[in-house]
This record gives structure tokens, C-alpha cells and sequence, in this order.
């Protein structure tokens, strides 16, 4: 199965380090099977960070859901015993794991859904109604690898595509040193241009490209001048 992470920066090697608890699934590494949930995170975290989306790409072996060695849990809709866990984790601030689960698969409580759970936790709103609101939610997916044991069933997937996000960086940063341009200004410039998105079309072969070619032409588009 191939699945994705949306972040800000390109995942090599998952450090578990950098996860934090509260989580759905608990801590761990999270990522999903549909690829545009994984572009909205990886938007939202640049937008905070005022840094650049970017989706690491991965090949998951699903027979981990059979392995012996393996302590898996699946949950295939919004149902009572999804909810019981998902609060049990959101309760659990430590830094220890409240389950024993090395993998966990189900659906994801965004923004919209944590409300209600708080709303449910604070006695607003019944069980039984929450959970007939949660039948109309739209399609999400995610899978939690909380223990190292687990990463031996993800394997990280390379393509020449990856080489954009280096010509991402030195094209920006030459922006910003040639013409005085602030980070924020030099990155709106970049991925609002038709460069940028003759860069990002892979049937182009473009990002095959020298990335001071691509600057030339980039800053021809911008009309820029020193």
C-alpha cells in the first residue's frame, strides 16, 4: 500500500523523538493511504511554519495486520470502541504509550470531530448522538506506527520527483539574496509562477533541469531586474 506523510520537510527516517502525545493513535509516526489528506497537512504545517508543503511517500507492508510478532489494531469506521480509544489517547498527556498497540489503523478525528468529542466528554452532546452524527463524515484514513518494531513494515519510496524540494530551497534563497526580497515575498513569488508549475509536471521532465537554469528562466517570467 502506498501511503503519505505531510509535513515540511522531507522524511528520511522516522524519528519518534519528534512525535507527540495527545494524539488520535497516540505517539507516533501517522501517515494515510489518500494522498489529498496528506497534501492538506502538509499545507497547514508550511502555512504555520511559513516554510514549504512536502509529502514523503511510502510503501506499507499490509501483511503486518497478520504478523505474530506484530500487535495490530484496525478500526474500519467511526464506532463506540473508535471513539473510546481515540479519547483514551487524547487523555493521555505522558510520555508513555496508554496502549500496547505497535500499529494502528482507522479513521481521523479532525478539527470538526475533536469538538464534538469535547463537546461529548463534556457531557453537551450523548454518545449515541455523536456517534449517528459521525455516519455522515467523508472518507479519512490514517495509520500510527507507535514502536520501532513497527518500522520494519515501512519502507520509505524515492522518486527523481524528491530532487525538487533541494531546487525549491536554492532557487528561493537566490531570490532573496539577488533582489533584497523578503523570505515570505521570494517563497509567493516562486509557487505562484508558471515555472514552478512546469517544475512540479512530472510528464515535463523539468526538474531534470539544472536549478540555475530554472532560476534564469524564473526570474525572465518575473521581469526582475537588479
Amino acid at each position: 500500500m502506498k501511503v503519505f506523510h505531510g509535513s515540511d520537510v522531507p522524511v528520511d527516517v522516522v524519528d519518534f523523538s519528534k512525535s507527540k502525545p495527545g494524539k488520535d493513535f497516540g505517539r507516533g509516526f501517522y501517515v494515510t493511504k489518500i494522498y489529498r489528506q496528506a497534501e492538506n497537512m502538509a499545507i497547514n504545517v508550511a502555512k504555520r511554519n511559513k516554510t514549504q508543503p512536502v509529502i514523503s511517500e511510502f510503501d506499507f507492508e499490509e501483511y503486518a495486520f497478520e504478523d505474530d510478532d506484530l500487535q495490530t489494531l484496525r478500526f474500519h469506521d467511526y464506532d463506540e470502541a473508535w471513539l473510546n480509544f481515540v479519547i483514551l489517547n487524547r487523555n493521555n498527556l505522558s510520555s508513555q504509550c496508554a496502549h500496547q498497540f505497535d500499529i494502528v489503523e482507522g479513521p481521523v478525528a479532525d478539527d470538526a470531530v475533536s469538538i464534538r468529542i469535547k463537546d461529548y466528554m463534556n457531557g453537551k452532546v450523548s454518545k449515541q448522538f455523536f456517534l449517528e452524527e459521525l455516519k455522515f463524515k467523508k472518507d479519512s484514513h490514517q495509520i500510527c506506527f507507535c514502536t520501532l518494531q513497527s518500522l520494519q513494515m515501512l519502507k520509505r519510496a524515492y522518486h527523481e520527483m524528491d530532487s525538487i524540494y533541494h531546487i525549491d530551497d536554492l532557487v528561493i534563497q537566490q531570490l532573496i539574496t539577488d533582489y533584497g526580497l523578503s523570505d515570505i515575498r521570494a517563497n509567493d513569488m516562486y509557487f505562484d509562477s508558471v515555472t514552478y508549475s512546469r517544475l512540479i509536471d512530472e510528464s515535463s521532465k523539468f526538474y531534470q533541469t539544472s536549478w540555475t537554469e530554472i532560476y534564469k528562466l524564473l526570474v525572465l517570467e518575473l521581469k526582475l531586474k537588479k
